[in-house]
């Protein structure tokens, strides 16, 4: 829930532009009233959003150095930000498992994006935790 949360926190700030981290977690949380928010998903959610935002050139830079064919730009704008969560918790959360990361990216891939993007963020997330660039 929480990573759902901070995804759609995300893509928010991504389209929408100009409005705070705080404005787009409300919305992404308000978005499911029938869901209670749990302290423990908000805190989350919230810190997964505040690193990514903190962290997004270095994480854009990774996801440009180990991609084939495909630029920032050119991604969708839910993969872009599933990649971001990905790598802002497999190079700052050392007190979460690579393999969880991984598992969540993919999830949140099958559920919200298309049908290629679990195998394209499954790749490239990775070649990101191996340090494999591109060829």
């Amino acid at each position: 829930m929480a990573r759902e949360r901070a995804l759609q926190a995300l893509y928010q700030l991504d389209v929408s532009g100009g409005i705070s981290i705080e404005e787009a977690l409300e919305w992404a949380w308000s978005a499911y009233p029938e869901e209670p928010r749990q302290e423990w998903a908000h805190r989350f959610a919230t810190e997964l959003v505040e690193g990514v935002c903190q962290a997004i050139e270095e994480m854009d830079a990774l996801v440009e150095a180990h991609s084939h064919h495909w630029r920032l730009e050119r991604m969708s704008k839910i993969d872009r930000n599933i990649l971001r969560l990905g790598i802002f918790e497999l190079k700052h959360r050392p007190d979460i498992p690579k393999k969880v990361s991984l598992n969540e990216a993919i999830e949140l891939a099958k559920k919200f994006g298309t049908e290629n993007s679990s195998a394209f963020i499954n790749g490239l997330l990775d070649r990101i935790a191996s340090g494999t660039p591109k060829d």
